[in-house]
């Protein structure tokens, strides 16, 4: 039966309020987190600064995380890869109760859902490859290095006669 990365065992921990564990976890991904543009992929390496603290009812999760985000950017397409980091705290019950989310169960806690409310809720919605990323170039669709010209109005064939009593005018 295979096990999850995300599931640590707290059984050193369980009755002995005030106790305290740290730990440092090296997570491979086992699938991918995030559906947007960027995500971690599958087998991406994330690293945790985990603390575990024993409380009366319950266990107390508290992480920094960090990883390398990969995925395009929504301007250009070009691939993108960028550093990220987040925290998040999390409170595991001793016993199901409807204003707790997580519990613990078989003496362990699983940090997969934690963890991944808190990539999913950070992450950008349009990610750049540079912060001044200008896209495509719709005619050829090359990256563009500078900003299209401003394109001249055109006028309508049927208010030309117009335009030229205007122009003539001066």
């Amino acid at each position: 039966m295979p096990t999850s990365p995300y599931v640590v065992n707290v059984s050193s921990l369980l009755q002995k309020p005030g106790s305290m564990r740290e730990l440092e976890l090296d997570i491979t991904a086992p699938e991918r987190i995030g559906e947007g543009l960027i995500h971690f992929a599958e087998g991406a390496e994330l690293e945790l600064d985990l603390r575990l603290e024993s409380l009366h009812d319950g266990i107390l999760a508290t992480a920094d995380v960090r990883g390398t985000l990969t995925g395009q950017c929504s301007r250009c397409l070009q691939d993108v890869s960028e550093p990220w980091s987040g925290h998040f705290a999390e409170l595991f019950g001793l016993q199901a109760d409807e204003a707790l989310v997580y519990i613990v169960e078989n003496e362990a806690v699983d940090l997969e859902g934690p963890l991944r409310d808190t990539v999913v809720l950070d992450l950008p919605f349009q990610p750049l490859c540079e912060p001044d990323c200008l896209g495509l170039d719709p005619a050829t669709g090359e990256k563009l290095t500078e900003p299209l010209p401003e394109p001249e109005d055109e006028i309508d064939p049927r208010w030309a006669q117009l335009q030229q009593l205007l122009d003539d005018k001066q």
